[in-house]
Protein backbone atom coordinates (compact mmCIF):
# COMPACT_ATOMS: atom_id res chain seq x y z
CA UNK A 1 0.00 0.00 0.00
CA UNK A 2 0.95 3.34 -1.14
CA UNK A 3 2.08 6.28 2.44
CA UNK A 4 -0.49 8.82 1.08
CA UNK A 5 -3.27 5.86 0.87
CA UNK A 6 -2.41 5.70 4.93
CA UNK A 7 -2.22 8.88 5.25
CA UNK A 8 -5.40 9.44 3.54
CA UNK A 9 -7.38 6.48 5.53
CA UNK A 10 -5.89 7.57 8.91
CA UNK A 11 -9.18 9.99 9.81
CA UNK A 12 -11.19 8.20 8.06
CA UNK A 13 -13.96 5.32 9.18
CA UNK A 14 -13.46 2.38 7.09
CA UNK A 15 -16.35 -0.40 6.74
CA UNK A 16 -14.90 -4.04 7.75
CA UNK A 17 -16.70 -7.02 9.03
CA UNK A 18 -15.16 -9.53 11.46
CA UNK A 19 -16.22 -13.04 12.27
CA UNK A 20 -16.69 -14.36 15.77
CA UNK A 21 -16.97 -17.68 17.26
CA UNK A 22 -16.87 -19.58 20.35
CA UNK A 23 -16.85 -23.23 21.37
CA UNK A 24 -15.76 -23.26 24.97
CA UNK A 25 -17.89 -22.26 28.16
CA UNK A 26 -20.33 -19.83 28.28
CA UNK A 27 -20.24 -19.44 24.69
CA UNK A 28 -22.63 -16.50 24.52
CA UNK A 29 -20.68 -14.67 27.28
CA UNK A 30 -17.50 -14.55 25.51
CA UNK A 31 -19.53 -13.12 22.74
CA UNK A 32 -20.66 -10.75 24.37
CA UNK A 33 -17.99 -10.03 26.06
CA UNK A 34 -15.87 -9.89 22.91
CA UNK A 35 -18.01 -6.90 21.29
CA UNK A 36 -17.75 -5.04 24.78
CA UNK A 37 -14.14 -4.92 24.42
CA UNK A 38 -14.61 -3.72 20.54
CA UNK A 39 -17.13 -1.57 21.68
CA UNK A 40 -14.30 0.24 24.26
CA UNK A 41 -12.00 0.86 21.73
CA UNK A 42 -12.42 4.69 20.26
CA UNK A 43 -11.17 3.62 16.86
CA UNK A 44 -13.72 1.13 16.56
CA UNK A 45 -17.85 1.90 16.15
CA UNK A 46 -19.89 -1.04 16.22
CA UNK A 47 -22.59 -1.08 13.74
CA UNK A 48 -23.89 -4.25 12.71
CA UNK A 49 -24.61 -7.27 14.98
CA UNK A 50 -26.09 -10.72 13.00
CA UNK A 51 -27.86 -12.64 15.10
CA UNK A 52 -26.13 -15.99 16.63
CA UNK A 53 -25.79 -19.07 14.81
CA UNK A 54 -25.00 -22.62 15.87
CA UNK A 55 -22.66 -24.27 13.99
CA UNK A 56 -20.96 -27.64 13.28
CA UNK A 57 -17.15 -27.06 13.90
CA UNK A 58 -15.46 -27.45 10.41
CA UNK A 59 -11.55 -28.50 10.10
CA UNK A 60 -11.18 -30.63 13.45
CA UNK A 61 -14.91 -31.80 14.02
CA UNK A 62 -14.39 -33.85 17.34
CA UNK A 63 -15.21 -30.54 19.53
CA UNK A 64 -18.48 -28.58 20.70
CA UNK A 65 -20.74 -26.86 18.67
CA UNK A 66 -20.08 -23.58 17.52
CA UNK A 67 -21.58 -20.35 18.36
CA UNK A 68 -20.97 -17.62 15.60
CA UNK A 69 -21.55 -14.26 14.23
CA UNK A 70 -20.63 -12.14 11.82
CA UNK A 71 -20.44 -7.98 12.99
CA UNK A 72 -19.89 -4.82 10.87
CA UNK A 73 -18.02 -2.33 11.72
CA UNK A 74 -16.02 1.14 10.93
CA UNK A 75 -12.57 1.75 12.53
CA UNK A 76 -9.73 4.30 11.92
CA UNK A 77 -7.33 1.37 12.31
CA UNK A 78 -5.40 -0.09 9.42
CA UNK A 79 -5.85 -3.30 8.88
CA UNK A 80 -2.86 -4.85 10.60
CA UNK A 81 -3.98 -2.70 13.75
CA UNK A 82 -7.37 -4.02 13.72
CA UNK A 83 -5.69 -7.81 13.55
CA UNK A 84 -3.64 -7.09 16.24
CA UNK A 85 -6.22 -5.78 18.21
CA UNK A 86 -8.51 -8.61 17.81
CA UNK A 87 -5.81 -11.07 18.89
CA UNK A 88 -5.33 -8.61 21.95
CA UNK A 89 -9.10 -9.34 22.24
CA UNK A 90 -9.12 -13.05 21.92
CA UNK A 91 -5.90 -13.15 25.11
CA UNK A 92 -7.97 -11.57 26.75
CA UNK A 93 -10.48 -13.75 26.76
CA UNK A 94 -8.07 -16.77 27.22
CA UNK A 95 -8.16 -18.08 23.73
CA UNK A 96 -5.83 -20.44 23.36
CA UNK A 97 -3.81 -21.48 20.24
CA UNK A 98 -3.42 -25.37 20.92
CA UNK A 99 -4.86 -27.11 18.18
CA UNK A 100 -5.49 -25.75 14.60
CA UNK A 101 -9.26 -24.97 13.97
CA UNK A 102 -9.61 -26.43 17.59
CA UNK A 103 -11.35 -25.29 20.86
CA UNK A 104 -11.60 -22.02 21.41
CA UNK A 105 -13.45 -19.32 23.96
CA UNK A 106 -13.25 -17.06 20.89
CA UNK A 107 -11.97 -16.77 17.58
CA UNK A 108 -12.13 -13.34 16.06
CA UNK A 109 -11.37 -13.10 12.17
CA UNK A 110 -11.09 -9.80 10.09
CA UNK A 111 -12.95 -10.96 6.84
CA UNK A 112 -12.89 -7.93 4.82
CA UNK A 113 -11.42 -4.22 4.74
CA UNK A 114 -13.13 -1.47 2.60
CA UNK A 115 -12.23 -2.83 -0.80
CA UNK A 116 -8.84 -3.54 0.44
CA UNK A 117 -6.99 -6.64 -1.31
CA UNK A 118 -4.02 -7.58 0.62
CA UNK A 119 -1.86 -10.79 1.12
CA UNK A 120 1.07 -10.70 3.68
CA UNK A 121 2.29 -13.55 5.73
CA UNK A 122 0.45 -12.22 8.34
CA UNK A 123 -3.05 -11.02 6.95
CA UNK A 124 -5.25 -11.83 3.76
CA UNK A 125 -7.62 -9.77 2.54
CA UNK A 126 -10.53 -10.31 2.07
CA UNK A 127 -10.18 -13.18 4.21
CA UNK A 128 -9.30 -16.60 1.93
CA UNK A 129 -11.44 -19.26 3.38
CA UNK A 130 -14.67 -16.92 3.77
CA UNK A 131 -16.49 -18.15 0.91
CA UNK A 132 -15.80 -21.72 1.53
CA UNK A 133 -17.57 -21.62 5.59
CA UNK A 134 -21.21 -21.04 5.84
CA UNK A 135 -20.69 -19.80 9.27
CA UNK A 136 -19.46 -16.54 7.85
CA UNK A 137 -21.79 -16.27 4.62
CA UNK A 138 -24.82 -16.72 6.20
CA UNK A 139 -24.63 -14.08 8.96
CA UNK A 140 -22.45 -11.92 6.54
CA UNK A 141 -25.65 -12.63 4.31
CA UNK A 142 -27.75 -11.46 6.95
CA UNK A 143 -26.09 -7.90 7.51
CA UNK A 144 -26.00 -7.31 3.85
CA UNK A 145 -30.07 -8.43 3.14
CA UNK A 146 -31.75 -8.59 6.68
CA UNK A 147 -32.70 -12.41 6.23
CA UNK A 148 -31.44 -15.42 8.29
CA UNK A 149 -30.26 -18.13 6.83
CA UNK A 150 -30.12 -21.75 7.93
CA UNK A 151 -28.09 -24.98 6.78
CA UNK A 152 -28.14 -28.19 8.57
CA UNK A 153 -24.46 -27.56 9.72
CA UNK A 154 -25.32 -23.65 10.72
CA UNK A 155 -28.55 -22.87 12.87
CA UNK A 156 -30.18 -19.90 13.89
CA UNK A 157 -30.57 -19.51 17.71
CA UNK A 158 -30.77 -15.87 18.88
CA UNK A 159 -32.15 -13.02 17.06
CA UNK A 160 -32.11 -8.89 18.23
CA UNK A 161 -29.75 -10.63 21.03
CA UNK A 162 -27.04 -7.94 21.20
CA UNK A 163 -28.00 -4.42 21.91
CA UNK A 164 -25.14 -2.08 22.00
Amino acid sequence: MREDYHAMMANEMIQAYLSLGSNLGDRLVYLREALIELERNDAIRLEQVSSVYETDPVGFTDQPAFLNIVVGIRTTLQPLDLLHFCQAVEIHLQRERIVRWGPRTIDIDLLIYDKINMDTPELTLPHPRMGERDFVKIPLAELQTGEIGCTEGVRPLYTNWYNH
